[in-house]
């Protein structure tokens, strides 16, 4: 699987918002770069807090390097469109672009794809010409992201011959080798991104010629108990099992008074609700795999209980996916 996912050159991860694709995002590409790839993470939203998972200052259309072999940016409509002019066009750009960033926006709310063939286009751009082995793309949320995939087509539509026609075509050359590009979906294991996660799937075959490389469950709660052990937990709920609990913790702490029944019962009610929201999730989960192609590496990544994510959080997720993955 390893071989599937991280040997591409272009990954753009997705999903319904607050489902974590940013962390997602940060963890595909530090495990990349662990391992000695070079290895570029753009978010693709001003707004975006890709840096916080990297514990670094904000970031700029520049790459800036956060560690070895890794480099993150954020990508913007308008610097995006500067580097166009420059590269492509020969068009030297010293001050802001504004008259014409208007024209773009007026041609942009017009048509189809024009807006989104710059991000596209970008990233591919970095493929094509060979700077990184991986570019991981923090892409645009569910709803938006099959916009985003099918731009270059969209501007087919539109133009049928010249330099920008020439453009898209080795654009789709990239995003419709599954060797090169794939779409990562990152889910969580509750209804509403389950059946978001599986719609998005179905658009990405039917509107897209991108390849799915993985769908991630994210914040999955780990099993508590295997059965023996759930034999005693529940003779641990009755009156002479917490009785016997908190004896066994004066014996081990030392104190009296320090953990009394109230206490041992409220931290098995905690114990049984956490073995309560594990199994009902299992059946998003159960629903999720179901739903896709049996072919479609489905990854899991644990539960942090963690109040912020910042490097360790993108260490830990990163350790998981390695896990998963074998790499």
């Amino acid at each position: 699987m390893a071989l599937d996912l991280l040997d591409r050159r272009l990954l753009f991860v997705t999903g319904k918002g607050g489902v974590g694709k940013t962390a997602v995002s940060a963890a595909l590409a530090s495990l990349a770069a662990e391992h000695g790839r070079r290895t570029l993470v753009c978010e693709v939203d001003a707004k975006g807090d890709l840096a916080r998972f990297f514990e670094t200052a904000p970031t700029g259309f520049a790459p800036r390097r956060v560690q070895p072999n890794l480099e993150v940016m954020t990508l913007t409509t308008e610097e995006s469109l500067r580097e166009y002019l420059k590269l492509q066009l020969r068009i030297p750009l010293i001050a802001k672009i504004g008259p014409l960033a208007r024209s773009f926006d007026f041609v942009a709310n017009a048509a189809p794809g024009v807006r989104e063939i710059l991000t596209v286009g970008k990233v591919a751009y970095e493929v094509r010409e060979d700077h990184y082995d991986l570019v991981v793309v923090d892409a645009t949320a569910s709803g938006h992201v099959v916009a985003q995939l099918g731009a270059p087509e969209a501007i087919n539509e539109l133009v049928k011959v010249g330099l920008v026609r020439d453009q898209t075509g080795w654009m789709q050359d990239i995003l419709h080798d599954p060797a090169r590009t794939g779409v990562v979906v990152v889910t969580t294991p509750e209804e509403m991104p389950v059946v978001e996660t599986l719609e998005l799937v179905e658009r990405l075959g039917a509107e897209t010629q991108v390849a799915l490389a993985a769908v991630v469950a994210n914040r999955v709660l780990p099993e508590l108990f295997g059965r023996r052990e759930e034999e005693r937990f529940e003779q641990l709920r009755t009156d002479e099992g917490i009785g016997a609990l908190v004896a066994a913790v004066r014996d081990v702490d030392g104190r009296s008074g320090h953990v009394d029944a109230a206490v041992a019962t409220a931290a098995l009610d905690a114990a049984e609700l956490a073995v309560t929201l594990r199994r009902a999730k299992a059946d998003h989960l159960t629903t999720l795999r179901e739903g896709l192609d049996a072919a479609t590496p489905l990854l899991f990544v644990p539960e942090l209980f963690a109040r912020a994510h910042g490097a360790r959080a993108t260490a830990q997720i990163a350790s998981a996916l390695s896990d998963e993955i074998g790499f």
